[in-house]
């Protein structure tokens, strides 16, 4: 034997077996895992200065300068404190953030199928070494660089390196360049560089994700500068009636800055980052992985979810049930796939005479087939036999075996495959061509119906071809999910393999079930509840879709298209003048499912799109959320997606919804607070020099309010439960102002009760010839966090017992700040007797009640507009999902360019 054909040998043996387990960690130690250089992480000196460059913690830091050119240094070590304060609270919650997404994103790391010890695993891409064995097929991200030693009829996207948008074909001997897709076919591959040194590695700087801020807390900021240059202005007024009334003009200084820094929540950016990187969080608990952060957000808006079938709303583990060819029908027993069960004709266990025509069929899906079946002992889950591919190729294997053909194993010995034709979306067909014992070629075939039952493919006359044309029919209207198998042989070795797909003899068809989940109905009414509107679409057989649809109360009645399915042909044919009025779709290709999720975005709706293939790509990414199946969808999904289901469950998805609208809810009921608080103090500020009270307060007692009241109980609102109604509520529209629906009212009434109820107390102190200015600090201070407490919206609840607390330790610091000699003097305050300490207490109860009062009022006035306008966004009529224009961050931050 020469050396070549010794290394050819050698390379043939290396690709049956792949590496052993052993030699794969010696490599792994030697090159490392299979990761791009990181990007090195944020140094804390950078964060703590990127925190003092605030433009408000500038102004902050001016007042300590301010402060000590003028000698008032008790001013100047709160001012300090404060800064210190804000900066450290700020930098624990984005280390925070930034460690709930890095955890998230280990979570969706890609995962990659290699040959190891003779057995196809799955495992972390970060986990290949060189020289693995890489098993590709369509949908797969290409985990390394690797050169092609098997492949059949590859076509791999390569735009993401090169820039070209034609795939290109891949033959054996190819090269794979890392992070490429995997559009058609399938291949075996040794990997040849990984990390680093891979293709993509060498690219790794154009692939840095740094985080930008999210749409949300972009518009904060906006709102921000706003109220800063409104702020601004009224701090103007406060220091001009100071100077007016003789007061020092460094103390008014300093009194307006901080009365600017105090008016405009500050902690409110941290706050948001931190809500929306622990809702992710909690979404992943709840078996929902967020991809990017601004999903969180716009959750809360989604108003349609467009749905697949197959493992969405069905359990997705199929199971041959029937069996038709032209000699016999047999219906076949067993569950799941376990090769367990019989075949059987009326009834009773099939004769051998009558099994023949039954393991034709069956040994040919086997033989077109690409799925494997794992023995119950290769998992470590619950005892059952379970599949690795397509589950209804996987369902065929197991049929196959119930009616004793031969396995995979014995079949690639006696017919080895020698050419494909892979299945895609629009042959709607899989052929291959395998070796027989002689020099002949066995074509095998299966597809759906309508791509196989055709005169140009079968030899078969009309007449028979009608009689299985129309058994196909009855079984779909069944609900079966129906193909059609056919086989052939040739002389000669067909090129292109589809030369093949002629002149073939009809075997039967297979029905397969994949029987809805049990939740599905609950979890579509749950949608409709919540103001989202289900749309079914699926590639299979129109009666298949509405068998399913009826099963799940999907179909509608109000409508002449609610009520029925239409076809990826009517579409095409522009026989449905709005997609929006259905409720269901069969029978679609990957260009229809975007036009139907334009058609929703056209009307303005938000929408939610479900998918598991390659060829849900292109919708995934063009709705607002792109939902991926992570058990069962491919790669391509997964990573185009924004949300990936570690459960395949469509009920984690209405979850991921009502986080979104807590998560959202609570920002809104921070800034209600935190801004009604700020507009307090200044109101203070400017009336009580007109009721006889020169100076309210001094500027370090303000910062220390601020400090008390949005520090501490604005982290703790962030965590505060969803409400009972969140899902009994149309979607907030997603051009709605962080400030809409009632919340700058609330904001106005609550400041307007809080600054009635502080000057109250001032002045009755101040009659009562006690420490006003100190009942006035702690009447302030009272009455916030009595509407903090008062704006729950579940005042008992124990989900969230860091509101609470936070109240009561700021409470204890309030009294610290009265009673505590150090902090006595810094803050410039007087201890207060029980007198001054019962009127300032009093605003509490004061805060509480109106909070609640004003809460009461505003949320019957939003269910009754919900009553009013919910026809609109729910479906009890379908197809009115009365949105207005659409502002959802995936629609400005995705063009038309891949991702």
């Amino acid at each position: 034997m020469t050396a070549s054909a010794a290394g050819q040998a050698l390379a043939s043996v290396r690709v049956t077996t792949g590496l052993t387990e052993a030699e794969a960690a010696r490599r792994l130690a030697v090159t490392g895992p299979n990761e791009v250089t990181a990007r090195s992480p944020v140094r804390l000196h950078s964060r703590v200065l990127a925190q003092l460059t605030d433009p408000l913690i500038m102004v902050l830091l001016g007042a300590v300068v301010l402060t000590l050119a003028i000698g008032d240094y008790p001013d100047a070590v709160v001012i300090g404190l404060v800064v210190l304060v804000n900066t450290t609270v700020g930098v624990v919650q984005e280390i925070r953030a930034d460690n709930a997404v890095a955890a998230l994103s280990a979570l969706t790391a890609p995962h990659a199928r290699v040959r190891r010890d003779g057995a196809v695993r799955d495992l972390p891409a970060a986990s290949i070494v060189p020289g693995d064995v890489l098993l590709v097929g369509e949908g797969d991200i290409v985990a390394a660089d690797a050169e092609l030693a098997k492949a059949s009829a590859v076509l791999v996207d390569e735009s993401m390196l090169t820039g070209e948008s034609v795939p290109v074909d891949k033959d054996a001997g190819a090269t794979l360049s890392a992070g490429t897709v995997v559009v058609r076919g399938r291949g075996v591959a040794m990997v040849t560089a990984t990390g680093a040194s891979s293709a993509l590695g060498r690219i790794a700087a154009l692939l840095d994700e740094r985080r930008e801020p999210t749409p949300l807390q972009r518009r904060l900021a906006a709102l921000g500068r706003v109220l800063a240059a409104v702020t601004l202005a009224l701090c103007v007024l406060v220091f001009a009636l100071g100077l007016v009334r003789g007061l020092p003009l460094g103390t008014m200084a300093v009194t307006a800055i901080s009365l600017a820094v105090a008016a405009v929540p500050e902690s409110l950016p941290a706050v948001v980052t931190l809500a929306l990187a622990l809702g992710a969080r909690r979404m992943a608990a709840q078996h929902a992985l967020v991809r990017r952060l601004p999903a969180v957000e716009t959750l809360g808006s989604v108003s349609v979810l467009a749905t697949d079938k197959t493992g969405t709303l069905t359990e997705g583990r199929m199971v041959v049930q029937h069996v038709w060819t032209p000699r016999v029908t047999a219906e076949l027993t067993g569950v799941g796939y376990e090769p367990e069960g019989e075949a059987l004709i009326a009834g009773r266990p099939a004769e051998a005479d009558e099994l023949e025509p039954l393991t034709e069929l069956l040994t040919v899906t086997a033989l077109c087939n690409d799925a494997t079946l794992r023995p119950a002992e290769d998992r470590e889950s619950d005892g059952r036999w379970t599949a690795l591919g397509d589950p209804m190729e996987a369902a065929l294997l197991t049929a196959a075996a119930k009616t004793g053909c031969l396995g995979p194993a014995e079949l690639s010995v006696t017919r080895p495959r020698i050419g494909e034709a892979p299945f895609d979306s629009l042959r709607r067909r899989m052929t291959t061509l395998h070796r027989t014992g002689g020099s002949r070629v066995l074509v095998c075939m299966k597809g759906a119906p309508e791509a196989v039952l055709d005169p140009a493919v079968l030899l078969d006359p009309p007449d028979a071809l009608a009689v299985a044309r129309q058994e196909a029919a009855r079984l779909a209207a069944r609900g079966y999910r129906v193909l059609a198998v056919a086989s052939g042989e040739r002389n000669d070795i067909p090129s292109p393999v589809t030369a093949a797909e002629s002149g073939l003899a009809l075997l039967g068809l297979v029905a397969l079930s994949d029987p809805p989940k049990p939740h599905a109905a609950a979890t579509l009414a749950s949608c409709r509840a919540a103001g989202i509107t289900p749309v079914l679409i699926t590639g299979d057989h129109p009666a298949t879709a509405r068998a399913v649809a009826s099963h799940v109360a999907l179909l509608g009645d109000g409508g002449e298209t609610e009520g029925r399915v239409v076809t990826g042909a009517d579409v095409a044919a522009g026989r449905v003048a709005d997609l929006t009025s259905v409720r269901v779709f069969a029978r679609t290709d990957p260009q229809q499912k975007l036009d139907i999720v334009e058609a929703w975005r056209a009307r303005g709706a938000v929408t939610a799109m479900t998918g598991d293939g390659v060829n849900d790509g292109p919708a995934l990414h063009r709705a607002d959320i792109g939902v991926a199946m992570g058990a069962r969808g491919t790669e391509v999904a997964r990573q185009a997606a924004d949300l990936v289901l570690t459960d395949d469950e469509l009920s984690t998805v209405v979850a991921a919804v009502e986080e979104g609208r807590r998560v959202y809810d609570n920002i809104r009921r921070f800034l209600v607070y935190g801004m009604a608080g700020g507009a307090a103090e200044i109101l203070v500020m400017l009336i009580g020099p007109l009721l006889g009270l020169p100076l309210p307060l001094r500027a370090g007692q303000i910062l220390w309010i601020n400090l008390l009241t949005h520090g501490l109980t604005g982290v703790a609102m962030g965590a505060e439960p969803a409400s009972p109604g969140a899902m009994h509520r149309p979607p907030r529209p997603p051009d709605q102002h962080i400030l809409g629906g009632g919340a700058w009212q609330r904001l106005l009434l609550l400041a307007a009760v809080v600054t009635a109820a502080s000057l109250g107390a001032g002045l009755a102190a101040q009659a009562l010839g006690l420490a006003w200015q100190s009942a006035l600090f702690l009447a302030l201070l009272s009455a916030q966090l009595g509407v903090a407490l008062g704006l729950r919206t579940r005042l008992l609840t124990k989900e969230n017992p860091f509101l609470p607390l936070s109240v009561l330790a700021s409470a204890l610091l309030a009294a610290a700040a009265l009673y505590a000699p150090f902090l006595n003097s810094i803050l410039e305050t007087e201890p207060l007797g029980w007198a001054g300490a019962g009127i300032a207490l009093a605003c509490a109860p004061a805060g509480f009640v109106a909070a609640r009062v004003v809460r009461t009022a505003f949320h019957a006035r939003a269910s009754g507009a919900g009553q009013r306008h919910g026809p609109r966004m729910t479906d009890p009529a379908p197809g009115r999902a009365g949105v207005g224009p659409s502002t959802s961050p995936r629609r400005r931050a995705r063009g038309p360019a891949r991702r």
